[in-house]
């Protein structure tokens, strides 16, 4: 199994709908803020939890998910998903006030993270373990690509068309992801009888976290806090330092810089290690967030947009890897939820919890904040390193 190749059919197809979930999610996620400043009046922290809230949908979907899909299977799971991103693409046409579009955005959410939780655990499923790190690494590429193209045209359609023309591409994308589906054949192993006996009697915490994943994922959760910042916020900070222009091409920078770059990270860490690969991230990271605290040109600012793709970029596939690191085959859609689920806690009330401080503190100031914030998460991985440096099959 472990010479098995890596691009196969079901690889590369699964990793297109992947790539087009993520498209919408990014479409929307960077624009959604604004759009309500601009629609309702509503102050930055309203204004990022609907744009947030979309993630806690997702957050709880990932709760309720990962333990089913070694029951009945994560192609079945999948197509549950993609029928509910479909019907929340057309719900936004109907959203004609805050609380419908709130609502929406929500379900959406749900949608997106059943979805996405399926299709991370086939790619798992499908790779040999010895090339997953490597394997995980290409597939998350869907998700770079997403958060480069995805911001790039939302802004693009939102400054030069009106937001229907975004919910009707939102739509046929989704449309698309679900045509899709029926191309994926192959439905991975399911989980054996023994394993689903007891999965039966030890209904818990278990059923819903694993516990190797819970290290990593905490370092996750404030990592993902940190870039929620930047997600959410950068287009209201170059419109403060008149850098709106070159915000435009931020997350084209961010996505060149992982694309060059993730190729070889994955395959460092399958046969570097962990540390090899995190601890350079997670400094690219701080550096990234410091720069973009100063930033005085265009150049600048696009300069921290590479190198918060150096860091985050590369520690968001590295970090999804050693979720799974030691995990049992069967395990491997609660481990693959856990992770996402820490990822969707920071993103989803990252922007909301940081939207309070930005009237008391600015912009600048908020991103020196999540600087400390990136350190703070290195030293926790450091911390974990050592208390589990007997452990190398699970390593964090």
């Amino acid at each position: 199994m472990d010479n098995k190749a890596i691009w196969t059919k079901d690889f590369i197809v699964t990793s297109i709908i992947n790539f087009f979930l993520m498209l919408v999610m990014y479409l929307l996620i960077v624009t959604i803020a604004p759009y309500s400043v601009r629609e309702y009046g509503v102050s930055t922290s309203v204004a990022g939890l609907v744009s947030g809230i979309f993630i806690i949908g997702t957050l709880i979907a990932r709760l309720a998910v990962g333990g089913l899909i070694s029951k009945i299977g994560s192609r079945n799971i999948l197509l549950v998903g993609l029928i509910i991103t479909v019907l929340a693409s057309v719900f936004y046409f109907g959203a004609v006030n805050l609380p419908l579009l709130m609502a929406n955005r929500f379900f959406h959410g749900v949608g997106l993270g059943i979805a996405s939780t399926a299709t991370g655990t086939m790619v798992a499923q499908m790779l040999p373990p010895s090339r997953r790190g490597e394997g995980i690494g290409y597939f998350s590429l869907s998700t770079v690509l997403a958060t480069a193209i995805g911001p790039f045209f939302g802004i693009f359609l939102s400054q030069h068309f009106h937001f229907t023309v975004l919910f009707f591409f939102c739509l046929a994308l989704s449309i698309c992801c679900a045509a899709m589906f029926f191309f994926v054949k192959k439905t991975p192993v399911a989980m054996p009888k023994k394993a689903i006996e007891v999965t039966k009697v030890k209904f818990g915490v278990s059923s819903l976290l694993e516990k190797r994943s819970l290290p990593i994922g905490f370092i996750t959760l404030l990592a993902a806090i940190a870039y929620s910042g930047v997600l959410s916020f950068i287009s209201f900070y170059a419109e403060e330092v008149n850098l709106v222009s070159a915000a435009s091409f931020f997350f084209l920078v961010y996505a060149i810089a992982v694309l060059v770059s993730r190729p070889y990270t994955g395959r460092l860490l399958d046969i570097k290690g962990n540390k090899f690969v995190v601890y350079p991230s997670l400094l690219l990271f701080a550096v990234g967030l410091l720069l973009l605290s100063g930033v005085q040109a265009g150049w600048m600012l696009l300069l921290a947009g590479g190198i918060l793709g150096l860091g985050f970029g590369n520690f968001q596939s590295c970090a999804q890897a050693i979720a799974l690191q030691g995990v049992k085959p069967e395990r491997l859609g609660v481990a693959t939820s856990t992770f996402f689920i820490f990822l969707d806690f920071g993103f989803g009330f990252g922007p909301y919890i940081l939207g309070t401080f930005i009237p008391l503190i600015g912009y600048r100031e908020l991103y020196v904040m999540l600087t400390i914030v990136v350190i703070i998460a290195l030293l926790l991985f450091m911390l974990f390193s050592r208390m589990n440096k007997s452990s190398a099959p699970v390593e964090v």
